[in-house]
């Protein structure tokens, strides 16, 4: 099973239609569904070391276009971890008091506390993403925030924060096989919104300001890492053995008892 590959200069980002398909050597069908319970049983038990060990805190942020399958990560995946050291924050619009504070203010609101995963659903990249491409800011002020986002994440991570950013690229015709699905289905009809299919036909300008994104801001304390996501289950694997991996890499223990403590009776 391939792995993911951070972006870096020696492998930058080409997000074509092509590169949203499942990788060569992934698995399907029953192998597919082995893979992930496996992954999933891994997550799983290094999330319960993770919660005692205290020591880190663990940042995963989910970016892609609409119906890439953010929401099917946070089900399928951080569903396999204990709800009470997972903590999902999903960034709609900023509010009029959000608006009055700079752009990281809402952000770093909401990182995870120490033991605690924290998964951002967006995230402060729609302020180089979506501010960019409907020319909500002017150029001079978001081409500013890709140094502060850098800065800010290396702060983070100087303060034990460890943090993993997904773009889940979906192809062009997949989306709308997506987004069809969602008209037709009545349950579904609430995720859909004019606004994305304004923002489907500047497909081109998201795809120059995705690559900018992750190309710029993909670091070695906070890479990026670009999932083929045009089918969920290979995404899915995908995303929870890179965040496996990460927690593993963080060589966790479960903290020492207090003196005595073996030596107690319970009567």
């Amino acid at each position: 099973m391939p792995k993911l590959k951070a972006v870096t200069e020696d492998h930058p980002p080409r997000l074509r239609d092509e590169d949203a398909a499942p990788p060569r050597g992934a698995p399907s069908g029953a192998a597919l569904e082995k893979a992930f319970d496996k992954q999933a049983e891994r997550l799983k038990d290094l999330q319960k070391v993770f919660y005692a060990d205290g020591r880190f805190a663990l940042l995963v942020v989910l970016q892609g276009r609409d119906a890439s399958g953010k929401d099917g990560v946070i089900k399928k995946v951080l569903g396999a971890v204990n709800p009470m050291g997972c903590e999902i924050t999903s960034f709609k619009t900023p509010s009029e008091e959000e608006r009055s504070h700079d752009f990281l203010w809402r952000i770093h609101a909401r990182v995870p506390a120490r033991g605690t995963i924290g998964v951002f659903n967006r995230s402060h990249y729609e302020d180089v993403l979506v501010v960019r491409v409907n020319d909500i800011v002017p150029r001079k002020v978001w081409s500013k925030r890709f140094d502060q986002i850098n800065e800010f994440e290396h702060m983070l991570s100087l303060n034990n924060v460890v943090i993993l950013k997904f773009m889940l690229h979906v192809s062009r015709d997949e989306q709308k096989k997506r987004l069809e699905d969602r008209l037709a289905d009545r349950t579904k009809n609430w995720k859909f919104r004019a606004g994305d299919l304004k923002d489907r036909a500047n497909w081109e300008g998201f795809t120059k300001a995705y690559r900018d994104v992750v190309t710029k801001c993909s670091t070695p304390w906070a890479p990026w890492y670009v999932v083929p996501a045009d089918d969920d289950d290979v995404r899915n694997l995908l995303v929870a053995r890179t965040i496996a991996d990460a927690l593993e890499a963080l060589e966790l223990r479960y903290p020492k008892a207090e003196k005595g403590v073996r030596e107690l009776a319970i009567t």
